[in-house]
């Protein structure tokens, strides 16, 4: 339950609200105690303390939707953790926009994030949600940012809305409970096969997803998209009407898409080279480091781990290259050793296929000196190993690989 009532975020809206929120902007939460103190002399409590709130949910939110946007719109304790990246709404935006789409139900609109990236482009918007403080939140938004015109806001159980006029339907199942993160895809609400079964009767559809959903819970009539802001894995989305059968791994910016109906074989394993590329989260989710690999001409240092290897560099979007110059059995004195010889100070710890965490491992080594590496905790051939080294030259400096 949010502890702000609709009639508190109501008087928030008014011109006194919004004056206390100008004026708030910018103000520390660390001394928000004799601020509120001294606020609450000129305005009702009730209202300082959502104030208050308010503005420090659109601090926070500046980093998903930006400045220019955050601080004009409302946010609720949960809405602005759970709305979608405003990068990411606005690819898919663009997505539904490709396809011709001019009209969306949104259901489980949430704040409002993918409607109002939806409406920018022109798109018309029904925006669902059954929570009356969600969706006050999310009509102000809509008017916040002058796309009241294009957003019908409505307050309703999603399952009782008839969709049957609109181009396309974007699903966002809530995936939280009282007990934190649903995993299982009928726990979300509603359920995800309840959003298979809509979306099926939509000329096309979008359902938003948890990344780590398994490929074999995705419908066959589906195309599963994992997209990645920044090399952070956002979401998984599943599209319908669209490219059946299809996995496709998005990198913002850009976008990049690296997509097949045909996923290569897994490549095979062999001894690491000089140059180690991690790839992108959305691609070892899409399940298309074979892909990157067969781009790369390299190959996995494991077979059960997305570290592909290669003895050339060559530049792609879709993986960090590091050159290695160590490849070492797993031990921490002889790490330690390595790292003062070299007067290492600046660790940066990367780990797959290992137990061992990056903080624990700094806290046991203890670098110092001014010199920087990177390791890697993983496997070669199913043995514990370190690999040491530090990142490639810049993507230009690399002969170009494969299209």
């Amino acid at each position: 339950m949010d502890p702000v009532t609709p009639e508190d975020f109501a008087a928030l809206l008014t011109p006194e609200g919004t004056a206390l929120l100008d004026a708030l902007r910018d103000h520390d939460p660390a001394r928000e105690l004799a601020l509120a103190t001294r606020l609450r002399r000129d305005h009702p409590a009730a209202l300082v303390s959502a104030a208050l709130g308010q503005a420090r949910l659109r601090q926070r939110a500046v980093a998903k939707f930006g400045a220019q946007d955050a601080f004009r719109m409302y946010f609720t304790s949960g809405g602005g953790e759970m709305a979608t990246r405003a990068s990411v709404a606005a690819h898919r935006a663009e997505r539904f926009a490709a396809l011709g789409v001019r009209s969306v139900a949104d259901l489980c609109c949430g704040i409002g994030g993918d409607a109002l990236a939806l409406a920018r482009l022109g798109i018309r918007v029904l925006a669902v949600d059954r929570d009356p403080l969600t969706v006050a939140v999310a009509r102000a938004n809509a008017r916040a940012l002058g796309l009241a015109d294009l957003i019908e806001v409505r307050e309703a159980d999603v399952t009782d809305v008839d969709v049957s006029a609109y181009d396309a339907v974007f699903v966002d199942p809530a995936r939280r409970g009282g007990r934190g993160r649903v995993f299982d895809p009928e726990g979300y609400s509603p359920p995800l096969s309840w959003a298979v079964r809509t979306a099926r009767t939509a000329r096309y559809a979008a359902i938003k997803i948890a990344p780590g959903i398994p490929h074999d819970a995705v419908p066959a009539e589906a195309e599963a998209e994992w997209i990645s802001d920044q090399g952070d894995v956002k979401e998984a989305v599943l599209w319908f009407g669209t490219a059946p059968g299809t996995v496709r791994a998005t990198l913002l910016p850009g976008p990049r898409a690296l997509h097949t109906a045909d996923p290569l074989p897994d490549p095979a394993a062999g001894p690491v080279g000089r140059w180690l590329y991690e790839p992108d989260g959305a691609v070892i989710r899409a399940h298309l480091v074979a892909e990157v690999a067969a781009q790369l001409d390299g190959r996995l240092i494991d077979p059960t781990i997305a570290y592909v290897t290669a003895d050339a560099l060559r530049a792609t979007p879709y993986a960090t290259a590091y050159e290695i110059t160590d490849v070492l059995p797993f031990g921490l004195k002889k790490l330690k050793a390595l790292l003062r010889e070299r007067g290492v100070g600046i660790l940066t710890v990367k780990k797959r296929g290992s137990a061992i965490e990056p903080e624990e491992l700094r806290r046991k080594v203890k670098p110092q000196g001014p010199n920087s590496a990177t390791v890697f905790l993983t496997r070669v051939a199913g043995a514990p190993s370190m690999l040491i080294g530090s990142p490639a030259p810049a993507p230009d400096a690399a002969a170009p690989g494969p299209a």
